[in-house]
């Protein structure tokens, strides 16, 4: 079986965690306004401007026997980079203020995320990092274009507030693939334990940033146009 396969399996409950996050199912329905579409884009701003510095964190960490991904890191870091500003120009494009949410301090669930990615690179084994990968595009690949044409059904927004979804889910169909050939040459048990334990940890930490969108600290961020 490969490996993708079995950390499909190996992840299945983390998964569903995730998502069954009600805010997903909401904005999968269409049941969604501007505040909280603002709101889980400033959540991804803060999680995804540390894509790029990760990668070469685990590009510098990696031992001998993996000097092989160091290619494919710099294509990720080549496709990733700028993908935060994408994100501040779709807040601004949905009646946000991109500066104030660049300027935000990230929620303690999407703050901990992060700090589990730097915790597993720096401290643990940094091939555990494609496991935080897995979790991301594959998420991206189940949800970020469905969500996207039914979040803006709902808010009649311009097509410029969704260059991230948009993008993203189409890139990361690309990627899917790709990963689950490196993941195939992880081949160690303990990379393969590793991303496994990572895979694990950021679904937890992902569905507790969506299931904090729900709380009124987080919701009512002020809009340009007075909504708070």
């Amino acid at each position: 079986m490969p490996f993708i396969d079995e950390l499909t399996i190996a992840t299945a409950a983390e998964r569903e965690f995730l998502l069954t996050a009600p805010v997903i199912e909401r904005c999968l329905r269409g049941d969604v306004d501007h505040a909280l579409y603002v709101a889980y884009l400033t959540e991804a701003y803060h999680h995804v401007r540390h894509t790029v510095p990760l990668m070469r964190h685990v590009r510098a960490r990696l031992s001998p026997r993996h000097h092989w991904l160091r290619e494919q890191l710099d294509h990720y870091v080549e496709e990733e980079s700028g993908h935060e500003r994408w994100i501040l120009d779709d807040i601004a494009a949905a009646g946000g203020d991109a500066d104030r949410a660049a300027d935000s301090q990230p929620a303690p669930a999407t703050a901990a995320m992060v700090a589990y990615a730097y915790d597993t690179v720096m401290y643990g084994n940094p091939a555990g990092f494609f496991g935080m990968v897995f979790v991301l595009e594959g998420t991206s690949v189940a949800l970020a274009l469905d969500a996207a044409d039914a979040i803006q059904h709902a808010l009649q927004l311009p097509g410029t507030a969704f260059s991230y979804l948009r993008s993203h889910g189409t890139l990361d169909r690309q990627h899917v693939g790709h990963l689950g050939s490196i993941l195939e040459r992880l081949t160690g048990p303990d990379d393969r334990a590793a991303i496994v334990r990572c895979a694990r940890g950021i679904f937890r930490l992902y569905a507790g940033m969506f299931r904090g969108l729900e709380s009124p600290a987080v919701t009512t961020q002020p809009l340009r146009w007075g909504i708070a």
